[in-house]
């Protein structure tokens, strides 16, 4: 028996199926129109047919596909399953050119693992429409600066805007001048001068007397109140911080009533140092000591009263005319 012959077909069969399993997909290129006119765009799709399984590179274009066409943009990806059980795999871009020629549009390679397809090449003639008279287009100079027409409207609606503002802050200055400033003139007359340093020293004296605090065991609170309007009253009469001073600072700017006013400075010292006494020693005085400080708060503010004359300034308040 010949075997010659079957050995030739096992090697046939053998090539068969090593070609079939090396050729796992196919890629075909399919454009929309073979022919263009110049700007306009046309769709370029890349069709690539697979088993599921099977994972395909398609190359890569930057803004430029070969050429003079430019991508436009590129579309979403359309799988699609076949009749025979394989994905169809469409991947599209839109293109454009701007160039009067016969474009070619080449192979691109398709890989799968250590495989590789190529794509079908086609053309793309672009076209232009219009024919461009040279002769009769001539390049022109350049025309000088267009000036504009004046917009009058504009500039009147900007002038009634400013004396529109304008009119209102008159009126709001009128307004505030008529309820306002007459008010305040109004107030300043009818305010009654300040009353001199001993008069308010006297009236809260008299309000302490009738109070009698000390009777209600509140000695501490007395003697604070006390000290607190002689130190008012020197604050105002000799103009010195006496609200701020310990009681010896206050005997020392007044040393010089020692000398001139023996009596005023002697009840000052005896105030001051029964009150400290009281606050910070919780000393507790008798009933005629508690008079005493008293009496001779009296005593010091009238004999140290400095008698005050109404101010030139609020006689004229008081003579001018409303307005």
């Amino acid at each position: 028996m010949n075997k010659k012959p079957l050995f030739w077909c096992l090697i046939f069969l053998v090539v068969a199926s090593f070609s079939l399993s090396a050729q796992k997909f196919s890629v075909k290129t399919h454009i929309d129109s073979t022919t263009m006119w110049i700007g306009n765009q046309t769709k370029l799709s890349f069709q690539v047919t697979q088993p599921k399984y099977l994972k395909v590179t398609f190359p890569a274009f930057a803004d430029t596909l070969t050429g003079g066409l430019e991508i436009v943009g590129k579309l979403k990806v359309d799988t699609v399953l076949s009749e025979n059980g394989n994905i169809l795999v469409t991947q599209s871009y839109n293109i454009t050119g701007f160039e009067d020629s016969l474009i070619t549009i080449p192979s691109y390679a398709f890989a799968s693992g250590t495989d590789t397809t190529w794509s079908n090449s086609l053309s793309l003639q672009i076209v232009q429409p219009y024919q461009i008279d040279t002769a009769k287009n001539k390049i022109k100079d350049i025309k000088p600066v267009f000036n504009a027409p004046i917009y009058w409207w504009g500039i009147i609606r900007i002038v009634l805007l400013v004396l529109l503002i304008l009119a209102l802050l008159v009126a709001a200055y009128f307004v505030f001048r008529k309820y306002f400033t007459k008010k305040n003139i109004g107030e300043k007359k009818k305010r009654q001068p300040d009353l001199p340093a001993y008069v308010i020293a006297i009236n809260k004296l008299d309000k302490v007397k009738e109070e009698k605090i000390w009777h209600k065991n509140r000695s501490k609170e007395y003697h604070t109140i006390i000290t607190d309007i002689i130190r008012e009253y020197i604050e105002r009469t000799f103009d010195i911080n006496s609200m701020e001073m310990t009681s010896e600072e206050i005997l020392e700017q007044l040393r010089y009533l020692k000398f001139e006013q023996k009596g005023a400075y002697i009840s000052l010292e005896q105030i001051l140092h029964l009150a400290d006494l009281v606050k910070f020693a919780k000393f507790e005085p008798k009933p005629d000591e508690h008079e005493l400080s008293l009496m001779n708060s009296y005593l010091f503010v009238n004999q140290t009263k400095v008698e005050e004359t109404p101010a030139l300034n609020s006689v004229k308040e008081e003579s001018e005319p409303e307005i």
